[in-house]
C-alpha cells in the first residue's frame, strides 16, 4: 500500500436469498479493514443473475447491514444516504468495456450451440477430467458481433503462470493452460459475473478484495480481465471458509445460517458482530468480548487463519449472553415485556416493581428475549406438570396434603413479604417434620410446571400470596384425583 493510497474496499452480495453469516463475516472484514485504514467502504449489489435475483433477498441484505451497522460510504443514493451500487443499473458500463475489448481484438463472439457445450462438459466430467472450451470460435477475433445469437467472450494469453501475493495465503498461482476463453457477456447482453465485478471493481477504484476462499478459482480470470482492460490489479485476499461442527460448509441443515434467523432468534447486533468477527480472526491475546472500536484498532489481514473457521453456536450463546446482560436494566426490562407481549399477554398491569423484581430473579439466564417467555412464561398463565414433574409427583404420595397445609399457611400469615413467606414454608417444614426441600419441589411444581425455574420464593413474590394460594390448592385437588393439576391443558415446558 502506498502511502498516499487510500484504501477501497467493497462488499459485493448477490440478492438471491438471505444474507448467510458466511457473506456477513465477510462483508464486516472489509468494514474493518476499511476503517482501520481510514479507507472507504462500498456496497454494491451484484444483481446480473435475472432468473436467481428478487428484491425480498435485496431489501433482506440492506436490512441485515444495518442491523449489524455495517454502514457504507457512498453510491448513487439508492436504497439508504449512500447507495447502494446495483450492477443492473449499469450495464451501459459493461456493454462499453465489452466493445473496447472485441475492438481491440482481446474479446470475440463465440456463437457455438448452448446445448453443445454441455454436452461436451458433460462427456468431460464423466470421463473424469475437467472441461475446457477448445477455442471454437477464436477465428472471430477482428469481426463484428454477429446478427445470430451469440455470447463474448474474451482471449486468455497463453504461457505462463497467472498468480499474486495472497493477503492471506500468500503466493498462490494458476497455469494459463487451464484457464479457458471465459463468457464476458451472455447471449441476452447481460454481463457475467467475472466480467461486471472486474469492470465496476475498476471503475470504484477498489484497491483490496477481501472475500471468501471459495472464490479464489475465480481471481486468474479476473487478474487476466484487469490486464487486458488495462486496469491497475487490487490486492487479494482470500478468507478461510465457514464450516459447521461436523465440518462441512455451514448451510441450513446445521440449523440457522442466515443473519435474519439468529437476529429473531433473539442474538443482539453486538454479540453477532463480536462472533462473526473471531470466525477466521484472532487478536493473539486471547481476549474474546471486544467493544467495537477496540476490534477496528486491532483488526489486521496478518491474523486471518489459512484454516476454515468452526462455526460454535454455544459460544455465540455465550457470547450474546455477556452483552445481554451488559445491556441496562431499562433494556432487558422492555425485551422481556415486548417477548410476553408477542405470546398474546397482556402486561400493561405489571407494574415497574413486578418487571425489576422478574429480571433480577432470571439472573444469567436471560440471555436473549426468548428466555423471558421459557423461564417466567408459567406466571402469566395455568401451568399444568411437563413430563418429567409427572414422574416426580409419584416419589410424594402425600404431595396433596403437603400443598393444602402450605397453602393454608400462607393464607394465614401477616408479613408475606419474601422473608416472610420463607420463614412459615421452613417453619411448616419443621412442624412436619420435613426438610425444607420437601415442600419447595412440590410447591414448585405446583406453580410452575417445572422440576426447575427461578426461585421458589421469587416465583411466589411474582405470582403474589393469592395467586400462590390459588395454584397450590388447584394443583392439590388435581394431584389427589391423579390428574397432576387443573384441566386446562396449558402448554409443556413454560
Amino acid at each position: 500500500m502506498g502511502p498516499s493510497e487510500k484504501v477501497r474496499v467493497r462488499f459485493a452480495p448477490s440478492p438471491t436469498g438471505h444474507l448467510h453469516v458466511g457473506g456477513a463475516r465477510t462483508a464486516l472484514f472489509n468494514w474493518l479493514f476499511a476503517r482501520r485504514h481510514g479507507g472507504v467502504f462500498v456496497l454494491r449489489i451484484e444483481d446480473t443473475d435475472r432468473v436467481r435475483s428478487d428484491q425480498e433477498s435485496f431489501r433482506g441484505i440492506l436490512e441485515a447491514m444495518r442491523w449489524l451497522r455495517l454502514d457504507w460510504d457512498e453510491g448513487p443514493g439508492v436504497g439508504g444516504p449512500h447507495g447502494p451500487y446495483i450492477q443492473s443499473e449499469r450495464r451501459s458500463r459493461y456493454d462499453a468495456a465489452a466493445d473496447a475489448l472485441l475492438s481491440k481484438g482481446k474479446a470475440y463472439a463465440c456463437t457455438c450451440p448452448a446445448e453443445l457445450l454441455a454436452q461436451r462438459r458433460k462427456e468431460a466430467e464423466d470421463g473424469g477430467s475437467g472441461y475446457r472450451y477448445e477455442g471454437t470460435c477464436r477465428h472471430r477475433v477482428g469481426e463484428p458481433r454477429p446478427g445470430q445469437p451469440h455470447v463474448l467472450r474474451m482471449i486468455v494469453p497463453d504461457g505462463g503462470d497467472v498468480g499474486w501475493e495472497d493477503g492471506v495465503r500468500g503466493d498462490v498461482r494458476f497455469p494459463r493452460n487451464e484457464i479457458e476463453d471465459i463468457v464476458l457477456l451472455k447471449s441476452d447482453g447481460f454481463p457475467t459475473y467475472n466480467f461486471a465485478a472486474v469492470v465496476d471493481d475498476a471503475a470504484m477504484g477498489v484497491t483490496d478484495i477481501l472475500r471468501g476462499d471459495d472464490h479464489i478459482s475465480n481471481t486468474p480470470r479476473q487478474l487476466i480481465l484487469y490486464d487486458l482492460l488495462g486496469a491497475p490489479r487490487p490486492r487479494f485476499a482470500h478468507l478461510p471458509m465457514i464450516l459447521g461442527p461436523d465440518g462441512q460448509r455451514l448451510s441450513k441443515r446445521h440449523g440457522a445460517s442466515s443473519v435474519q434467523a439468529f437476529r429473531d432468534e433473539g442474538i443482539l447486533p453486538e454479540a453477532m458482530f463480536n462472533f462473526l468477527a473471531l470466525l477466521g480472526w484472532s487478536p493473539g491475546d486471547g481476549r474474546e468480548l471486544f467493544p467495537r472500536r477496540e476490534l477496528i484498532e486491532a483488526f489486521s489481514l496478518d491474523r486471518v487463519s489459512k484454516g476454515a473457521a468452526t462455526f460454535n453456536r454455544e459460544k455465540l450463546q455465550w457470547m450474546n449472553g455477556q452483552y445481554f446482560r451488559r445491556l441496562p436494566a431499562g433494556e432487558r426490562i422492555e425485551l422481556a415485556r415486548e417477548e410476553i407481549s408477542r405470546r398474546g399477554v397482556p402486561v400493561d398491569g405489571k407494574p415497574d416493581p413486578f418487571w425489576s423484581r422478574l429480571i433480577d430473579a432470571f439472573g444469567e439466564r436471560f440471555q436473549k428475549p426468548a428466555d423471558a417467555w421459557a423461564l417466567g412464561g408459567f406466571l402469566f398463565r395455568d401451568v399444568d406438570p411437563d413430563d418429567e414433574a409427572r414422574e416426580r409427583l409419584g416419589t410424594w404420595p402425600d404431595g396433596a396434603q403437603r400443598l393444602e397445609r402450605l397453602a393454608g399457611r400462607l393464607e394465614s400469615i401477616e408479613d408475606d413479604s419474601t422473608e416472610g413467606t420463607e420463614s412459615a414454608l421452613r417453619g411448616l417444614a419443621g412442624e412436619m417434620g420435613l426438610k425444607a426441600g420437601d415442600l419447595i419441589h412440590p410447591a414448585r411444581i405446583a406453580l410452575t410446571g417445572r422440576t426447575q425455574s427461578i426461585g421458589i420464593f421469587d416465583v411466589m413474590a411474582l405470582l403474589g400470596r393469592e395467586e400462590t394460594v390459588r395454584r397450590l390448592r388447584r394443583f392439590a385437588g388435581g394431584q389427589g384425583s391423579q390428574k397432576g393439576g387443573g384441566s386446562r391443558g396449558a402448554e409443556k415446558g413454560g
